[in-house]
């Protein structure tokens, strides 16, 4: 099956050392390591796919760092977000690749990553109808509270939604898509998601009680965050962010963590915390498989997903939840003073993602989505 990514580069930095490092005669990987697209890739080529990628973002002007901030480029882009994108020269430049990149490769499958601001609807449908091609949409987060007014316009569009979270499938429904699956995008890939032997300039660098990887503003999609790591700041906790991190919490700013790095700081911790934004009240972002990939004790807020995918394994827990702040407190303080229960609870976790979420099981779950798409057999 050919399968046509259309996506937003991320890091490219990241691509090009990716790239650079591929061995000769080997075939380069087309997603940097620090996107979960890349493990969806080499899963999906394990599998006999052939692979390709749009880039709906090119050219880049700047890696895109969330602030709080009113910046020149926030007023710039709100000025541009003020055109009609059916007569923004650049929207109908990229759409118009877009549609001359789907001709040539003639794709069985058309792979929409979430946010998307570029790409029309009516580009879509031009594909759709004359290559035939099944559409797919991809997304992490809330089609209510993220997407574009285009990407909602072209909902009915979807032959399939993957959703991580189910309530925000049910919410693409409602927006018109076919059929929605909750299917989380994250997964762990047992090469590259696992406890990372560190130098001792990493383990003095990296090292601390609990580490949080993660975004945390602008403050109305991740005040959960804040106000739970507000509430430990009495701990010795280590935060990590690419972008602004509220003042409150930049005491513990340790610096910004991005593929192998980001493995070497869970590595060092003794716990990582993990909670949802705000718009999440299902579960399934990509720490929450990442984490237990690498063999670390994780702490999560209670959600149902987080209760789905993490059950007790053998009497024991994968996964420590939490209700509140007394009881986020309290779950951390307990856990942190018993190194045996730490250590056997993070090697369940492990070993349970390992068996039931890698991204080769995601992609053999796609596989037979769209084998049923094609029988008509799936129930919307």
């Amino acid at each position: 099956m050919k399968i046509l990514f259309v996506a937003s580069l991320h890091h490219p930095e990241q691509l090009r050392a990716a790239v650079a490092a591929t061995p000769p005669g080997a075939r380069p990987p087309i997603f940097p390591p620090s996107m979960a697209q890349h493990f969806w890739e080499k899963a999906l080529i394990k599998r006999g796919h052939t692979l390709d990628v749009y880039w709906r973002n090119l050219p880049i002007r700047q890696t895109q760092k969330h602030s709080e901030r009113i910046t020149p480029a926030k007023l710039i882009s709100a000025a541009l977000n003020r055109i009609p994108p059916q007569i923004n020269p650049d929207v109908r430049r990229k759409n118009a690749g877009l549609l001359a990149h789907a001709r040539r490769f003639r794709p069985d499958v058309l792979w929409m990553v979430g946010d998307n601001t570029v790409i029309l609807p009516e580009t879509l449908a031009a594909i759709q109808t004359e290559i035939g091609c099944k559409l797919i949409y991809a997304c992490g987060t809330s089609p209510i509270v993220f997407s574009h007014p285009i990407d909602r316009a072209a909902a009915r569009l979807y032959d399939l939604v993957l959703a991580s979270d189910y309530y925000h499938g049910i919410q693409w429904l409602e927006l018109g898509a076919q059929r929605m699956e909750c299917l989380p995008l994250s997964a762990c890939d047992p090469d590259f998601h696992h406890p990372y032997p560190l130098t001792g300039e990493e383990r003095r660098a990296y090292r601390c009680d609990i580490a949080f990887v993660g975004t945390l503003v602008p403050h109305q999609l991740y005040s959960r965050r804040v106000k739970a790591l507000e509430a430990l700041r009495d701990f010795d906790l280590g935060i990590w962010s690419v972008h602004d991190v509220p003042e409150s919490l930049r005491p513990f700013v340790r610096g910004k963590a991005l593929g192998e790095d980001m493995l070497k700081i869970l590595s060092a911790a003794k716990v990582c915390f993990n909670t949802h934004g705000d718009f999440v009240f299902y579960g399934g972002n990509l720490r929450l498989f990442e984490v237990a990939g690498a063999g670390i004790c994780q702490v999560a807020e209670d959600l149902p997903g987080t209760r789905a995918w993490f059950p007790d394994v053998d009497g024991g827990k994968t996964i420590l939840t939490y209700t509140d702040e007394a009881d986020l407190r309290d779950t951390l303080a307990s856990i942190l003073s018993h190194d045996a229960e730490r250590a056997a609870l993070a090697a369940r976790a492990q070993a349970h993602v390992y068996a039931h979420h890698t991204y080769d099981q995601r992609a053999a779950r796609f596989d037979a989505l769209i084998a049923a798409l094609d029988g008509q057999q799936l129930t919307r």
